[in-house]
This record gives C-alpha cells, structure tokens and sequence, in this order.
C-alpha cells in the first residue's frame, strides 16, 4: 500500500496488478505506462503485464494476485481513504471469485479505512456482489468508470450493485455524457485525461455533469481539466475549486 498524490484519495492498495484494454478510456492509461515502468525496474509483480504496441506499452490480459498484500490495510491504523487496485480493476473477468472474497474479508478486517473501488466492469461486479458470500460493508464505495456516452449503461448496473456509497469516476471525460441518469449515485468524480497524448476536455460536458450532480443530489468533485501538463492547466471550475465527499447512507 503506497500514499498517492491523487486528488480523492489518500492511499493506493493493489492486491491484483495488470488489466486488458476494454474501451476509449483505456488507449492511453496511465497505469500501463507505470506497469511497464515497474517491469522494467525488475519488479516480479509486473513481469509481463505489458507488451509494446505502436511505440506504447499496452496490457497483455496477465494478471498478478497478491495474496501477500491482503493483510497490509489492517496495518495501517490511522484512517485512510484507499483507491483499491489502481493498477488493475478488481473485478476483472480473470480475478477468480475466491480472491475477491479474500479482498472483501481484508477490507471487513480493516474498518477504520474507507476502500474505494473502481470498475469498467460494473455488469459482473454487481452480479459478483449478489451472492451471499459479500455482505455490504459500510466502510466499501464502489464505483465505475464512464468516459463518454458509448459506456453511460455502466451507471444501470453499478446501481444494481449492493453498496452503501456508490460512484462515478467521468475520467479521462471524452464525450458529453448528457444523458447520464445519477440517480441513485452518491458522487461523481470528473477529470479531463493527462499525459502526453492527452485528449481534450470540453467545459461544456463538465458543466453538464454539475447540472447533474446538483439535480441528483450527488456530490461534485472536479479532480483536474487535464492535457500534456496537468498541474498548470490546474483544478479550478467556476473560480473555485470541488472538492465534494458522499454522505454515507447507511
């Protein structure tokens, strides 16, 4: 587990490393970029969970289970906020049902964290969540990634998801997304994409996304408007900056 320099969190957790590419979101992700990076520095947990396709690293499909890092969040005894698996996506089709319940049993060991976890794959994680096996953990957001209107349906099934707090991540934001129905999702994350093949982020689809949030009652938390360099072009929206939390619900 690692503190992170991300906005709407505090920590990072990675009990499952690498991913495959699904959608538009995924072309230019930073975490194929720091696997590759990791790999090459001779790190076992990211051997061969990236190949180089048109001058990039890209993911492979492998995928690494960590079963020695479940027992790191109850370690940790000052509250955290903790982005679980920022390098994969636990809800992967080749994450085995029985490491998801080691990681649910983790978390449930470590009540004193709030664990977000983020999905491009809401369809199985709220199948997944169904069965009996997972209760729902007070301290567990789950959230789903949905970069333009080709992937607004996510919203449908993270709200068949079991779950106290439920989120959406509008990153990299690509698209208008103005069809999207929030209800029933506590808050929205929204950042346009950064690093050096960045697309553009139009500030007419963030301003429909805080139409949304505020007819839904969802809280707003603009992350960053993104491009080759992120940190000048800044975080703030309407002279301000947002930096809105979900109310638990439970």
């Amino acid at each position: 587990m690692a503190e992170t320099s991300i906005e709407w969190t505090d920590a990072t957790w990675n009990p499952v490393a690498g991913c495959s590419v699904i959608t538009a979101g995924c072309t230019n992700c930073y975490a194929m970029r720091m696997a590759a990076r990791l790999d090459a520095m001779g790190v076992e947990k990211y051997r061969g969970l990236t190949r180089k396709s048109g001058g990039r690293s890209v993911w492979t499909g492998n995928l690494y289970l960590d079963e020695a890092s479940l027992g790191v969040p109850a370690q940790w005894k000052r509250p955290r906020m903790i982005f679980v698996n920022s390098m994969s996506d636990l809800f992967h089709e080749g994450v085995p049902i029985e490491f998801i319940a080691k990681v649910w049993t983790a978390m449930a060991a470590a009540p004193q964290h709030t664990f977000q976890i983020l999905t491009k794959r809401p369809d199985r994680m709220s199948t997944v969540l169904s069965d009996r096996w997972f209760p729902i953990l007070p301290n567990v957001w789950l959230g789903t990634s949905v970069e333009n209107a080709a992937v607004v349906h996510r919203l449908d099934d993270l709200r068949r998801a079991p779950s106290a707090i439920r989120f959406v991540s509008f990153e990299p934001l690509i698209g208008s997304v103005a069809g999207a129905d929030l209800s029933n999702i506590h808050w929205a994350i929204v950042g346009g994409e950064s690093g050096p093949k960045a697309r553009p982020m139009e500030e007419a689809w963030l301003d429909e996304i805080h139409r949304m949030c505020r007819r839904s009652n969802a809280a707003f938390f603009f992350k960053q408007w993104g491009g080759r360099n992120k940190k000048a072009a800044g975080r703030s929206y309407q002279g301000r900056t947002w930096d809105e939390l979900p109310t638990l619900s439970m």
